[in-house]
């Protein structure tokens, strides 16, 4: 081969060499040829489909229309993505297991990995087909929810390492190049699964791209042992930028449009556990509805969200999703005033449990005690800083009850038939006395608040869930002695704490009745309140029936050992002593006398 031949020779084999670089499709181009021929086999399936003999025989014209309308679906925005399988990746960490799912892109179902249904079942907080989470979008003329529509992952499953975190993305295309993409991101620990939503080359296909409209919706499984109460507890909660929490109706069906406000987060709230949206750049507008089926008695409540969230000035949309317990430490750590999904009560009430009983308990919690040991020290806590109101009012009745002869001699004397005239000769006694009659109701009034914010503090703890102590397996629900048919106001079950408190109560108001010398109707009245308690807080928990029948045993206690304090001869003595003193102008009346006087004065005036 001489030299000219070898010459010609290499630079043929350069030329081609170089063409076959320069003409190699671009990643893009590949991607676009790979969708074609996803189509295209998706059109011969359906054609071969609508073309077999069985569907010849049916109806000789139905499978050439059928695949007619399958080859016009395909032209459509987002066609492609509409026919596919669902399949579920695993997203996993020390405490969650999620499964998302290629039909919508969304959290198909949520495990929470540390914690036990009632019957010990693994605590699945939703899954299903009522769990929905799509955009909702118009395309052209077409409106799309991608709720139904598949998207494509970017790993089958990914468990997280304790101090990792990791990402999977899903994928809805519209073209190789146009595409929206949801980044679940899951670090190692905690309660929080990130979601950002991000769009790519839609901007001349999605109409008003600026903001993203959510469908939001799940079913709530039942987790508790008496859902009538679980559901008590549950609805949507939401919270405003000026953090001002509110929820829907718990008793009944409710929705609420929210438009005037912009939200922080939307919570679907179950009694113990939480399944919370947080947008951090705000909620500009909301839908939001709860519902029941009470013939349901695997799902708690029915609840929906839809949401318009503006998107970020990279024209992504994140998001934050928090699935975990409502325990008040665990949800204060979260930010974003998550604790305020935790039912402390209303007005004063919750400021007594937020600032005073809660960080009580949770000194005494440090000490690692039984449950049931907390629950006995916080009650002699309450009954210790309360005693100085108690003795108050045992003293307050003890001068009445010495007082009970005189005032019988007054009513003989003056009879029943003019009850101002018998009230002036009781003021003018109570005066002389130096006793206020109302000085025994004053303190009980005062600690009547704290009385009812335990009422609302024990149902909401989620610490007593599941926590065992003597007969009572659970501490966060009814513990059943006792089970028949319903029984109306009753229920079908008695509890056996429900019914040590009211014994104690029947107990303590016939002592009541005898340090107060209540006599009459009075002496009837105070027996009514334990049998409606009995009938109110039967389903209560028995944490909160335990509290109640520690507080009147140690009542019992108080008023034995303030009775070695309080002498019936001495304060007799020191009442005749005061009757004895001369009036003095100058010494101001109580309120209670001046507002009685001004009343009787009044009721003169109007006889005349």
């Amino acid at each position: 081969m001489d030299r000219n031949t070898f010459t010609g020779l290499f630079l043929i084999m350069a030329i081609i060499a170089g063409s076959i670089y320069l003409l190699k499709p671009s990643d893009a181009e590949l991607k676009k040829e790979r969708l074609v021929q996803q189509q295209d086999s998706l059109k011969k399936a359906m054609l071969a489909k609508a073309n077999s003999p069985a569907s010849a025989k049916a109806d000789t014209g139905k499978g050439a229309k059928t695949a007619v309308v399958d080859s016009a679906i395909l032209k459509t925005p987002f066609g492609a993505a509409s026919l596919g399988s669902e399949k579920l990746i695993t997203l996993e960490n020390k405490d969650l297991l999620i499964k998302l799912s290629t039909r919508g892109g969304k959290v198909a179902s949520v495990e929470l990995k540390n914690f036990k249904t009632y019957t010990k079942k693994p605590l699945v907080l939703f899954d299903g087909p009522q769990t929905h989470f799509g955009l909702n979008f118009n395309a052209g003329e077409k409106r799309i929810n991608t709720d139904s529509y598949y998207f494509t992952p970017s790993a089958p499953e990914l468990k997280v390492a304790e101090n990792d975190s990791a990402s999977v993305t899903l994928r809805l295309s519209y073209s190789p190049t146009q595409y929206i993409d949801y980044v679940y991101s899951l670090k190692g620990t905690g309660y929080k699964l990130g979601l950002t939503i991000k769009s790519t080359g839609l901007d001349g296909v999605i109409n008003n791209n600026s903001n993203v409209n959510i469908n939001w919706a799940a079913s709530l499984h039942k987790q508790e042992k008496d859902i009538k109460q679980e559901r008590q507890y549950s609805t949507v909660y939401y919270l405003d930028s000026e953090s001002h929490d509110e929820n829907l109706s718990v008793s009944k069906d409710d929705q609420k449009e929210v438009a005037d406000k912009k939200l922080s987060w939307v919570a679907f709230k179950q009694h113990f556990f939480s399944n919370v949206l947080i947008a951090k750049g705000g909620i500009s507008k909301s839908s939001l509805a709860v519902s029941t089926d009470v013939t349901d008695t695997a799902d708690v409540k029915q609840m929906k969200a839809d949401l318009t969230i503006a998107r970020a000035s990279d024209g992504a949309v994140p998001l934050e999703f928090y699935f975990g317990p409502n325990r008040y430490s665990t949800l204060k750590d979260q930010g974003n005033d998550l604790q305020k999904l935790v039912d402390l009560g209303w007005g004063p009430l919750k400021y007594i449990n937020r600032f005073a009983v809660l960080p009580v308990f949770n000194f005494l919690k440090q000490f690692n005690w039984n449950y049931g040991l907390i629950i006995l020290a916080l009650t002699i806590v309450l009954k210790l800083v309360l005693s100085p109101l108690t003795y108050k009012s045992y003293l307050s009745m003890a001068k009445m009850r010495v007082l009970k002869p005189e005032m019988d001699e007054i009513k003989a004397k003056v009879g029943e038939d003019n009850p101002t005239l018998l009230q002036q000769e009781y003021l003018k006694l109570y005066k002389k006395a130096g006793v206020n009659p109302l000085g025994g109701c004053l303190p009980l009034l005062i600690q009547m608040p704290i009385v009812i914010a335990f009422f609302r503090f024990f149902p909401s703890l989620f610490e007593l869930r599941g926590e065992s102590f003597l007969w009572m397996h659970d501490l966060s629900t009814y513990d059943a002695v006792l089970t028949f048919p319903t029984i109306p106001l009753i229920g079908d079950h008695i509890s056996l704490m429900c019914l040590l408190m009211t014994i104690s109560t029947l107990i303590y108001t016939y002592f009541n009745n005898q340090i107060s010398g209540a006599t009459g109707q009075m002496k009837y009245i105070g027996y009514i309140t334990p049998i409606i308690f009995l009938a109110t807080l039967n389903s209560y928990p028995s944490g909160l029936n335990y509290y109640y029948f520690l507080a009147n045993m140690l009542t019992f206690l108080q008023q034995y050992l303030i009775k070695f304090m309080v002498d019936d001869k001495k304060i007799h003595a020191q009442i005749q002593e005061n009757k004895k003193k001369p009036d003095d102008p100058k010494k101001k009346k109580s309120g209670f006398q001046a507002r009685m006087e001004e009343m009787m004065r009044q009721q003169q005036q109007a006889k005349k």
